[in-house]
Parts: C-alpha cells; structure tokens; sequence
C-alpha cells in the first residue's frame, strides 16, 4: 500500500484543499496518532482535522484516487455552513448556541464513552484471547491422548484393508 499512498501524496501536493499526508505512529507521531485513535497500522483517516474518520475503502490506488476525488476537500462545518444539510446544521446551530464550557463538557464526555467503549471492546479481546488459549490447549491434550492411544494405526489399518479389497475387486473385474 505505500507506494499507492505515496503516489497520491505526489498528486495531492499541490491541493489548496486536500491533505494527503503520512504519519509514523511509532517516532514522533506517536502523540497525534494516540490524540486521534490510531490503534493499527496502516490506518488511513479522513475529513474534517476535528472529527477525523476511519477510511473503510480499497487499498490500491485506484480505489484511493476516487475516494479521494469524491470525498476529500471542503466539509460541512463551521467554516463550510452551505455544504452543510438541514440536519447537520440543526446540529452545528445547537452547538454554537452552547457557552465553551458546556460544549468541552459534552465534547469531554462523549469522548470518555467511546475511550471507555474502546477499553471495553479491548478487554473483550483479550478475554476472548484468553478462551481461545484455553480452548487450544484442551484440544492439543484432547488430540494427544487419542493419537497416543493409536489413531494413526488405526487410519493405517483402515487404509491397507481398504486397499485389499479394493485389490480384490479389481482381480475379479479382470476374470
């Protein structure tokens, strides 16, 4: 995929409207990337710098180029209220009216239930991690203890009979 991304990068560069920009999570990045929830590589996010969405779209760069043509540039916002429908300016206007300590309230905790979505669906994976660890090693003691007692010699008796027969059957159609 980065040789895709870079090329789009190379043809965005010189876009008043549209960034297209890579951001290394692991060096100095590390705090946008967390500030933004980034949590797997590669992630591709789009729209708003403010209300930044996961890109769910094809990875070649002809899936990236039209997305990019038809989503990326000016957005409904504040700056942008005529790109705005009727709804979302109902919202932006409900939000404008709100005094800057109410609207950090609402934004602060609705931030917190995601992060604590985010914590529950983690823990959720490990736990299923954990089930899954278990469940494997019951069936490795479960798949050992039967081979031991002669699955293989079994399959292998099974098959020479099998193929007995199957020899007489054939000496029978040549009489």
């Amino acid at each position: 995929m980065k040789p895709a991304w870079d090329q789009l990068m190379e043809e965005f560069a010189s876009s008043k409207t549209a960034l297209i920009a890579d951001v290394d999570c692991t060096a100095e990045g590390k705090g946008l990337c967390n500030k933004i929830g980034v949590s797997g590589y590669p992630t591709i996010k789009y729209g708003d710098p403010n209300d930044l969405q996961d890109y769910q779209g094809g990875r070649e760069l002809a899936d990236l180029q039209t997305f990019a043509k038809e989503n990326l540039g000016p957005s409904c916002g504040p700056a942008y209220p005529d790109l705005c429908s009727k709804s979302e300016l109902k919202k932006m206007k409900k939000f404008q009216k709100m005094d800057k300590e109410a609207l950090e309230k609402y934004i602060k905790k609705n931030d917190k239930k995601i992060k604590d979505a985010e914590t529950d669906l983690e823990k959720a994976k490990e736990d299923c991690k954990a089930r899954i660890n278990h469940k494997t090693k019951q069936k490795d003691k479960l798949t050992e203890k039967i081979k031991k007692k002669g699955l293989g010699m079994a399959k292998a008796v099974l098959a020479a009979s099998q193929s007995e027969a199957d020899g007489e059957e054939e000496e029978k159609e040549e009489l």
